[in-house]
């Protein structure tokens, strides 16, 4: 069994430029243009169960249209597991985060560097109450060396204010941060998912903070469309994990986060 946590879906009308702005904000050619049958067609080839997929609110008018596309999809699809979005600026918050719950959303997703906030600011603090309330996961964008909005050191200001809060610190806890991530990240109570990293992260690196950290607190994530999902896997598979820890961080920790069965 796969799942994986990290899956960047778009509405066919805005598919492809939206594949195309995140290409250039990281830089990279990206093979597919965020649709959700290619999503489906690329994970087919690893046989990927369930993907969490979500998008991003980059403005608050934003917020309704992208959670109700992601229900849609989610209700469409067996195999999506939808994480809805909300921004700082958005107003009737709490009724919204209440209304994408019982509409069978089961987390959040925040991506900090492309919304334009610090994850630590004061102003979501009631929003993360509200979130760690419900239940409900929170998935972030971690780090980037270009920008301060979601580095290690400001989420680990999230989790010494929120404790109660379920956190998945993305990219190993810090795209292109990974040493911070291991000063400030390493071994509290956050998980980290695997995605867009292990093609730069020295497998050295990587297996001494999942060793450090816990394979019980790792994730599988792909980050399409940025990523394929062959690839990642066959990264995935140089790590020197045992068949255990392998499913652990593929499926098992997935399924105890989410309140699943197998």
């Amino acid at each position: 069994m796969i799942i994986d946590f990290h899956a960047h879906i778009y509405p066919a009308k805005i598919a492809e430029k939206a594949s195309k702005t995140i290409g250039e904000f990281y830089n990279i050619s990206m093979e597919y243009q965020g649709s959700p049958e290619q999503l489906l067609n690329s994970g087919s080839r690893i046989g990927v169960n369930y993907y969490i997929v979500h998008s991003t609110a980059t403005a608050p008018h934003q917020v309704e249209s992208i959670n109700n596309y992601i229900i849609g999809e989610v209700k469409a699809h067996p195999e999506f597991i939808g994480f809805g979005t909300i921004h700082p600026d958005y107003e009737d918050y709490e009724k919204e985060l209440k209304l994408i719950k019982e509409e069978g959303l089961k987390g959040i997703k925040l991506h900090p560097d492309f919304q334009k906030f610090a994850i630590d600011t004061p102003q979501m603090d009631p929003i993360y109450e509200v979130i760690a309330m419900l239940g409900m996961p929170v998935l972030v964008h971690a780090g980037d060396f270009r920008y301060d909005y979601s580095g290690p050191k400001r989420i680990a200001h999230v989790l010494e204010k929120h404790p109660n809060l379920v956190l998945v610190a993305a990219h190993f806890g810090g795209y292109t941060q990974w040493d911070e991530s291991e000063k400030y990240l390493v071994g509290k109570n956050v998980y980290f998912d695997t995605s867009s990293s292990l093609w730069k992260l020295p497998i050295d690196q990587a297996m001494r903070m999942i060793r450090n950290h816990g394979v019980d607190k790792m994730l599988f994530g792909v980050d399409y469309p940025m990523w394929d999902h062959k690839e990642e896997l066959e990264r995935f598979n140089k790590l020197e994990l045992t068949k255990e820890e392998r499913e652990a961080i593929l499926y098992k920790n997935a399924l105890r986060i989410l309140n699943m069965e197998k």
